[in-house]
């Protein structure tokens, strides 16, 4: 039970982290990364907030991941719902600086690039299943036989260019964060030692399984 409490507590840490650090980028004035801009885009035209246009995004993304055949984990669903709310929540207490001028915008898109990676090597260490735009991209590399990184690079492609023509804000940063983030994670990964591919992730039936044994025998002890 323990162990399932840490690999939680890991899942809500790296989710507030990578939350945290998609608001710095925001916050740098640069443009924002690919899918905030599709986001922002989406929510200006249906009149929602960046959060709530993540967590519809999110839904319909499961949706579509669950039609081409891929499983979905707990750590996707928590993922999906609280990703939106936290970053709703850091935009409206506002205490992170929004910059000026283009070093300043560098430097808090920078930092915001590195708290995100050290949100992935929490969320993934946990176990509980990629979020839904990771769990999109794999379904795309199964059915399409292309690599991960050309999946990568037309998901968040596509995510742009709808966004801009919503209205999304795009800028050097969107450019900046297509490079920068990937970068980011791999110097956190080496750093911490860590290889994501390591890692075996529960879909939402084993959890349950997991969960239900691990209450049964609590109350037979």
């Amino acid at each position: 039970m323990r162990s399932y409490l840490k690999r939680v507590g890991d899942l809500i840490i790296g989710i507030v982290l990578f939350s945290a650090g998609i608001v710095l980028t925001m916050k740098a004035n640069l443009g924002y990364a690919p899918w905030e801009v599709f986001h922002q885009g989406l929510g200006e035209r249906i009149s929602l907030s960046i959060g709530n246009a993540s967590i519809l995004t999110s839904f319909v993304i499961c949706i579509i991941v669950v039609l081409m055949g891929e499983k979905l984990g707990f750590g996707t669903i928590l993922n999906m719902v609280l990703m939106g709310v936290f970053i709703d929540g850091l935009l409206l207490l506002d205490f992170i600086p929004q910059m000026q001028g283009l070093l300043s915008g560098i430097l808090e898109i920078t930092i915001g690039f590195f708290i995100i990676a050290f949100g992935s090597y929490f969320y993934i260490r946990s176990g509980f299943g990629a979020g839904p735009r990771d769990s999109l991209m794999v379904a795309f590399e199964r059915k399409s036989n292309l690599s991960v990184g050309l999946c990568r690079i037309i998901i968040e492609s596509s995510a742009v260019l709808i966004g801009w023509i919503f209205g999304g804000p795009v800028g050097i940063g969107t450019v900046i964060a297509a490079f920068g983030i990937g970068l980011c994670v791999q110097i956190v990964f080496t750093l911490m030692k860590f290889k994501a591919t390591d890692v075996k992730h529960e879909t939402l039936d084993i959890t349950y399984r997991n969960i239900k044994s691990l209450i049964y025998r609590k109350d037979i002890g």
